[in-house]
């Protein structure tokens, strides 16, 4: 395969060019959940040239999954989320490395796992495990590319990277309080589509070393009104 031919409209930007893809090349992302997030962070990491991508769900493709979880077909549903993705994205990109974990990240396995990756991207949908990712992000001095969704809202921060430094804790500050919120599962299918989408340009940026990435920085998007915020903090 040509790799050459293959990037050769993102190595003809200044901003990237033929070190910066040489630096994609190199990177190793987990994403944690490949679910409505996940999806689309990992298929436009994978199309970019992201050397190796780590997948790290337990769970397993349902209907209700497929109006927004694009990795998938209805042939799938049934079968592990984490080996369909793997699939999928070796047929989009043959010179891609994909390392499957078919699990949930616990205290107990999170640091051994994530300590294998340079770059952390959230696809997960508890606050608990955006807790633990970034506790153990920012004691292993790993970028962790936060994004959360729900209806037609979502914002993408990156955290555990950068000056200042932030962690989710900076950013909400009350574990418990969080902890007890509970789940809001409604979500237009685009959400994730457009979040994921923007979680995948921030990973780009960090691992290429162009651009200013989102740390410190919140950006919110409502679809509904189209109205976008940065918000420092």
């Amino acid at each position: 395969m040509d790799n050459n031919q293959r990037y050769q409209r993102q190595t003809a930007l200044p901003q990237l060019g033929t070190e910066g893809q040489q630096r994609l090349a190199r990177t190793r992302v987990l994403v944690v959940g490949v679910g409505g997030l996940g999806c689309p962070a990992a298929l436009y990491l994978a199309a970019a040239g992201i050397g190796t991508l780590g997948l790290a769900d337990d769970d397993r493709v349902s209907l209700s999954n497929l109006q927004r979880q694009v990795l998938y077909t209805e042939a799938e549903v049934g079968q592990p989320k984490a080996a369909c993705a793997a699939r999928r994205l070796r047929q989009l990109n043959s010179s891609l490395n994909v390392e499957v974990h078919p699990l949930r990240l616990t205290a107990a396995n999170a640091a051994d796992i994530v300590s294998r990756y340079d770059l952390v991207m959230d696809g997960c949908d508890n606050y608990t495990t955006r807790y633990l990712l970034s506790d153990c992000c920012s004691s292993l001095h790993i970028p962790y590319i936060y994004g959360a969704i729900r209806g037609f809202e979502g914002q993408v921060s990156v955290l555990c990277h950068g000056q200042p430094e932030r962690t989710y804790r900076d950013l909400y500050p009350d574990e418990a309080a969080m902890c007890l919120l509970p789940p809001d599962r409604a979500v237009m299918g685009i959400t994730p589509a457009v979040v994921g989408s923007v979680q995948a340009s921030e990973a780009l940026k960090v691992a290429a070393g162009y651009g200013e990435p989102l740390c410190g920085r919140l950006w919110t998007i409502d679809l509904l009104t189209m109205q976008t915020h940065l918000l420092s903090f």
